[in-house]
């Protein structure tokens, strides 16, 4: 997926006529300050950090300015600054405005109904985790029709706009959904969306695009925001790589069997950092270039759990030793395998051979892991 910082979905909302308030995105204070000292940006004026991550008001990369002299101290404080393990490169600076109540609206893929889902909620300004489920409108969308009148009007009732501020929700919703549908977005997030006397205002964006459409989409090929150097590298090779903040690397294979990996490690007081999907894979070759990439994030220790059904637990054992053997002996570290299913006997001889654990029991091999990963901490 790619996502876009608030500054790029802002830029989007523009291009598609969702209103958003005067202002720019900078890489430096001496930017921001020009840009205020020339009324591209009215004061009092808001400055954001640019950064993937939530929680910018608490953590510190919110600030607030009434002069331009201001604007370039909070600039300068914000820029450069780490926020949520990212470095601050950029900041949004824009028109500080007067806010009357907080909405939440959104465009989502629904993957169970299959449809795109508009959720509206009167609790704007907050996580939407965090809101009652009663207090969210969801209404799933038929993607020939698109976006119907009656279900605009749901809208509006569920967020409680009536008379100009109804037709206002309407021409937005209109304009998000085509954003939504025209980019082929994952999500497309208004939070909160701002009632500003007669008019609405979208004080943020967020905005995901599908990476499965990236073909009809070049313009977000240089894009990677939310990707580490070894996910940019794990993603040219075609293989699914994800870092965390943990300290166990995992590989295994299918997303079901991944995430229920990380699922049994956290229950024994684990913490998964880099993981990595195999899928169906039992290339040795692609084994060996997943393994080898995992070592370069330099986990304490790292569990293979591999369910044979299509892949061969041997040529994953295979691919696995040969990799063991091109890392240097001062970077390598505890590995305890568990590999169920098509030719798993010939798989556990293997890496036994090489010295490697290996536990057929899920809880127990977690649970050694676990252990591995403190005691080489």
């Amino acid at each position: 997926m790619v996502k876009l910082t608030e500054g790029r979905g802002k830029e989007l909302f523009r291009k598609y006529g969702v209103p958003v308030p005067r202002g720019r995105v900078a890489a430096s204070a001496e930017e921001v300050e020009r840009a205020v000292r020339a009324g591209e940006v009215p004061l009092p004026c808001v400055l954001k950090a640019q950064v993937l991550a939530g929680g910018r008001g608490k953590g510190g990369a919110v600030r607030f300015a009434s002069t331009p002299e201001e604007a370039r101290s909070a600039a300068a404080a914000i820029l450069g600054s780490r926020f949520a393990g990212e470095t601050v490169r950029e900041v949004i600076v824009e028109e500080k405005v007067a806010i009357g109540r907080e909405l939440y609206v959104s465009f989502a893929l629904d993957r169970t109904a299959r449809l795109p889902l508009l959720m509206t909620s009167a609790r704007g300004g907050v996580e939407i985790e965090s809101v009652d489920a009663g207090q969210i409108d969801r209404q799933t969308i038929e993607p020939f029709p698109g976006l119907a009148a009656y279900e605009r009007r749901r809208a509006a009732r569920s967020l409680g706009v009536a008379g100009p501020l109804a037709g206002e929700l309407d021409r937005l919703l209109t304009a998000l959904y085509r954003l939504y549908d025209s980019e082929d977005a994952e999500l497309v997030e208004i939070n909160p969306l701002a009632v500003v006397g007669d008019k609405l205002l979208a004080l943020d964006a967020k905005v995901i695009i599908e990476d499965d459409a990236a073909f009809r989409h070049p313009e977000y090929a240089a894009l990677h925001d939310d990707r580490t150097p070894l996910e940019e590298l794990a993603r040219e090779k075609e293989i699914a790589f994800v870092q965390l903040d943990g300290n166990i690397g995992v590989i295994a294979n299918g997303a079901g069997l991944t995430m229920a990996t990380l699922d049994v490690l956290k229950e024994f007081g684990g913490a998964p950092g880099v993981f990595l999907d195999l899928g169906g894979t039992d290339d040795p070759k692609k084994v060996t270039e997943a393994f080898l990439l995992m070592a370069q994030a330099k986990p304490k220790a790292v569990f293979l759990n591999i369910f044979g059904g299509v892949t061969r637990c041997d040529t994953v054992a295979n691919g696995l030793v040969t990799a063991l053997g091109s890392v240097p002996p001062h970077e390598r570290f505890p590995l305890v395998a568990r590999i169920r299913g098509n030719n798993e006997a010939e798989g556990i001889a293997i890496l036994r051979a090489a010295g490697v654990t290996s536990v057929p029991d899920l809880r127990a091999s977690a649970e050694a892991v676990v252990a591995a990963a403190r005691e080489a901490r």
